[in-house]
């Protein structure tokens, strides 16, 4: 007797939609993703084999997401309703991409991310500490929290700090965390922590591109951050 090729009459944890819900979306192959907006196949052939049709005929995501209905139709078990599918993802992704585009600001300087963490981030009467992820073009992806209390007394996990980055596609990060004092001078715990994150970050192909301590201003104070990078922290890492 021939061995099913059938998904259903495969083990629950090969198939893409219960993987992707275990592992997440970056775990699965692109034929699997496509599959899973294809929802069913043809008979004698699984819904990841049309999907691998579908991919096999376009060569690139590029061209998939450029393929117009006519050309989505031409694969053996694709119909009207799925090539209408496929082109509505590659439509909802393309009007991220603009939005991404002019609404995310540009942080290529201290200054730049100082003032967006004026405005997104809320730090409280402990020190705060915050990952800035960016992507290639050195535009904002997202904020986040990982934890509050001092440098000193908080251990500060590698995988803590990075995890959303990896799990966001950001191609670097940048550090931020307030010192209650008001007084933003890094102490040695926070030249600790960056130089230990850089080197963990490199490993990750993820760059640490600064890590900003926000204070006050004060009489004797103009500017109400510090950049360890400006102060030479990065030097030699």
């Amino acid at each position: 007797m021939l061995e099913s090729n059938r998904l259903k009459d495969q083990p629950e944890s090969g198939r893409p939609r219960e993987r992707l819900a275990r592992e997440g979306a970056d775990a699965l192959s692109n034929a699997e993703l496509v599959a899973i907006l294809l929802r069913t196949g043809l008979k004698g052939t699984n819904v990841v084999e049309v999907a691998q049709q579908v991919l096999n005929k376009f060569r690139t995501l590029r061209e998939l997401a450029n393929a117009s209905l006519p050309d989505l139709c031409e694969v053996k078990g694709i119909g009207r309703d799925k090539a209408v599918t496929l082109l509505a993802a590659f439509a909802l992704a393309r009007k991220m991409a603009r939005e991404l585009q002019v609404d995310s600001p540009l942080l290529d300087s201290p200054e730049a991310i100082a003032v967006v963490l004026r405005d997104h981030a809320t730090f409280s009467q402990t020190e705060t500490l915050h990952v800035i992820l960016l992507n290639t073009r050195r535009r904002l992806i997202n904020i986040y929290k990982i934890a509050d209390g001092t440098l000193d007394t908080l251990l500060v996990h590698s995988r803590e700090v990075f995890r959303e980055a990896i799990r966001q596609n950001a191609s670097a990060i940048v550090l931020a965390h307030n010192h209650p004092s008001g007084d933003p001078t890094p102490s040695e715990a926070d030249v600790k922590v960056t130089k230990d994150l850089v080197r963990a970050g490199a490993i990750l192909k993820i760059e640490v591109l600064d890590h900003i301590v926000l204070g006050r201003k004060s009489q004797s104070r103009s500017q109400d951050w510090m950049s360890l990078r400006d102060l030479g922290y990065f030097a030699g890492l």
